[in-house]
C-alpha cells in the first residue's frame, strides 16, 4: 500500500547548461532500471521550457530510444503543428534530436478538437493500451513525469483555484476555461501524477524565484505544483538553477548518480 510522500529533493545547478547534463544522467539512470525491469520506460513531459532541457540527452551512450513510451502531462487541444501545439514545441526542440519510434509518442487525437469530452477519454485509452493491460494498478505508474511551473504556481494544466485540483478518478481531464491560452487543454490528474515513480520539475531563471518559494517553503499555501507529491515509493525531484533557486530556504542536496 502506498505510504505518507517522501520530502523532494532539490538540486541546484550553477548554469542552466549544467543542470541539463545533470537531468539527462539522471534521466538515462531512471530509463536503465525501467528497461531492466519491464523491458520499456515510459515517460510523460510538459511544454515550455523543458524539452530544450532534454536535447543534452542526444549523442549520449546508454540511451535506448526504441525503449521509450512517451505522453504528455498536459497538451493544449490545436492541430499537432500549431504553434500552441506542446508535440509540436517537443518535436522542434526534442523528438527531432533522437530516434523515438513514431509510434511510441503517444498525441492527441486531433480528429476530436471539437469534443473535449471524447478528447480526453481517447488519450485516456492511450494510457489504458500502455498501463492497465501491462500493469496491475489502479493508476498508471509512470517511471518518470517531467513538469514545469507557471508564474501562477500552475503545473501541466492544474491551475489555481480550479475544479480539477480535485479530480480523483480520471486519469486524463480537460479544460475550456484555462486562465492562460489557449483556453481548451487536456491534462494530467494528481492521481496520475503522484503514482510516478519519479517526478521531477525543471525550473530555470530568476523570474521563477518567488513562486518557488511558495512552492517549497510555504507548500500549506497550496499552489498547485505543491500537491505534487508523489506517493511512496514515488519520489520527487526538483532540477533548478542558482537563479530559480535564491530565495527558497529548503534545504539543497548534492547531485550524485
Amino acid at each position: 500500500m502506498p505510504h505518507a510522500p517522501s520530502p523532494p529533493t532539490v538540486y541546484s545547478f550553477p548554469t542552466a547548461d549544467v543542470l541539463s547534463e545533470a537531468l539527462a544522467s539522471f534521466i538515462i539512470k531512471a530509463q536503465k532500471e525501467a528497461v531492466e525491469k519491464k523491458g520499456r520506460f515510459t515517460v510523460a513531459i510538459s511544454g515550455g521550457t523543458l524539452p530544450s532541457r532534454l536535447t543534452a540527452l542526444a549523442g549520449k551512450p546508454g540511451v535506448k530510444w526504441d525503449k521509450w513510451q512517451v505522453f504528455y502531462a498536459d497538451e493544449r487541444c490545436v492541430p499537432l503543428d500549431h504553434e500552441d501545439s506542446n508535440h509540436r514545441l517537443a518535436t522542434e526542440e526534442f523528438f527531432r534530436h533522437t530516434t523515438i519510434p513514431s509510434e511510441n509518442i503517444h498525441t492527441i487525437d486531433t480528429s476530436l478538437l471539437n469534443d473535449l469530452e471524447e478528447l480526453s477519454d481517447a488519450y485516456e485509452k492511450e494510457l489504458i493500451r500502455e498501463f492497465a493491460q501491462k500493469d496491475s494498478a489502479r493508476f498508471p505508474i509512470f517511471d518518470l513525469i517531467l513538469l514545469g511551473v507557471g508564474p501562477d504556481g500552475h503545473t501541466a494544466s492544474l491551475f489555481p483555484g480550479h475544479e480539477l485540483l480535485s479530480e480523483e478518478d480520471r486519469w486524463v481531464a480537460w479544460i475550456d476555461d484555462s486562465p492562460k491560452p489557449p483556453p481548451k487543454r487536456i491534462t494530467l490528474t494528481y492521481p496520475v501524477i503522484n503514482h510516478a515513480a519519479r517526478v521531477a520539475f525543471v525550473m530555470i531563471g530568476d523570474s521563477k524565484a518567488h513562486v518557488l518559494q511558495s512552492v517549497l517553503d510555504r507548500p500549506e499555501e497550496g499552489l498547485p505544483a505543491a500537491r505534487v507529491r508523489p506517493v511512496s515509493p514515488g519520489h520527487l525531484y526538483w532540477f533548478l538553477d542558482d537563479a530559480a533557486s535564491s530565495k527558497i530556504a529548503h534545504e539543497k542536496a548534492e547531485f550524485k548518480l
